[in-house]
């Protein structure tokens, strides 16, 4: 029975090809539209994502406050707040894991005839652990050569490209201010973070080596931000707390008087990035669902139409014995085809766009397996949605008037 009557819905819908084709264009570009916004969508969130992984979970960064001088102020980062002792001091509290001090600024790098203006990092080994940094080829530097204030460097990958091009860098010697390094390790590629800088451009020196040959400091020990990492998501807000009580403590500030470095939570900065593109994804696929509706409506139309123009054809099936369900039930089935052929070409449509895209801009691209069952459900249900009022007029026709109707 129900394959008699998708036999003949379509029959029905290949007797005006030209119709057809026209109500199911509404669904096609409904569907594709979602099916390429959602894509788009679910490609920058998993853009963000991984920019988020690059910049290693759970982590706070300490700032160093302003000075004035002669009434000018400059800003937060160069002030002589924050010290090695207070990172060390850091260390010591609950639900810490990492805790890697911080000096760094951009500097010039020569190699034999080439120079590449970079971020010069001066950090201790925790460093690359706050920040899940692995290396490529060489090896780290230890609290050893914190101590005796080497002159060995991690380099990164743009950095390294600019300076060596093909060429290994490891055991290769580069200068900083005059001064010699060693190349003993090259880092893997992490890409840009969510302010847009390239995190591979960089170079990284020990604490001591950077604070005494490459910047100077004005105190001894003095660092611009201290990096650390909490154990947990959830033990985040007790870390802060506890690290602005022990700062204030140690740099012996009263209740009235206001902190004199900054912290700043990058996870949290990470969340409403990740938030943004989810909202953004979910604007985008609620922008292209107005094309179903449009579609939706598109099918109520010609089904009125078709209820209309076979009239005397309703009239003569329910004379020889069919029932209004089965009346029904033929009508529904003819709009549910006309939306399910509609979402197998606007699937199409969309995912070669979505490829195009990709292959034209290098966008990041993701077409998931739900945007594709929630396509067909949409399509599904538009077709019951919008096809049940013209299914329903039809069956509830007289047949004496039916058979009358020209």
């Amino acid at each position: 029975m129900l394959s008699a009557m998708l036999g003949e819905a379509w029959h029905a819908m290949g007797c005006n090809r030209m119709r057809t084709a026209l109500t199911m264009l509404g669904m096609v570009i409904g569907v594709g539209s979602v099916v390429l916004m959602l894509a788009i969508g679910q490609g920058a969130q998993y853009a963000v994502a991984q920019t988020i992984s690059t910049m290693g979970s759970n982590l706070y960064i300490l700032i160093s406050g302003s000075t004035s001088t002669s009434g000018v102020r400059t800003g937060s980062g160069f002030g002589p707040t924050l010290n090695v002792a207070d990172a060390e001091a850091i260390s010591e509290l609950d639900d810490i894991t990492h805790v890697a001090p911080v000096h760094q600024g951009t500097q010039q790098l020569v190699y034999g005839a080439k120079n590449w203006s970079t971020t010069v990092v001066g950090t201790t080994p925790s460093y690359l652990d706050a920040r899940a940094w692995t290396l490529t080829s060489g090896y780290a530097f230890g609290e050893s050569d914190v101590r005796s204030a080497s002159r060995v460097a991690l380099i990164g990958k743009t950095a390294a490209e600019n300076l060596f091009d093909r060429e290994d860098p490891i055991g290769k010697t580069i200068r900083i201010r005059q001064t010699p390094f060693v190349i003993i390790g090259t880092l893997a590629a992490k890409g840009q973070n969510l302010d847009g800088r390239d995190q591979d451009d960089t170079v990284i020196i020990p604490l001591t080596t950077a604070q005494r040959k490459v910047f100077g400091v004005p105190f001894a020990g003095s660092v611009r931000t201290i990096i650390l990492q909490a154990s947990s998501a959830e033990a985040m807000p007790a870390v802060e707390k506890s690290v602005t009580a022990l700062l204030r403590q140690r740099h012996r500030l009263r209740e009235d008087m206001d902190n004199d470095f900054y912290i700043r939570n990058l996870a949290a900065a990470a969340d409403s990035a990740a938030e943004t593109t989810r909202v953004m994804s979910l604007l985008l696929g609620a922008i292209a669902s107005v094309s179903l509706l449009v579609g939706g409506i598109g099918i109520m139309n010609i089904m009125l139409v078709s209820v209309t123009e076979r009239t005397r054809e309703i009239g003569i099936r329910m004379a020889i014995g069919a029932r209004q369900k089965d009346i029904l039930t033929q009508f529904l089935l003819e709009a549910i085809m006309i939306s399910i052929a509609g979402c197998l070409i606007g699937l199409l449509l969309g995912i070669g766009g979505a490829l195009l895209i990709n292959a034209i801009t290098d966008m990041v691209i993701v077409i998931s397996g739900g945007a594709v069952i929630v396509a067909f459900a949409v399509a599904a249900g538009v077709g019951v949605f919008f096809g049940f009022y013209p299914a329903r007029k039809a069956a509830a026709l007289d047949p004496i008037e039916a058979l009358r109707y020209q």
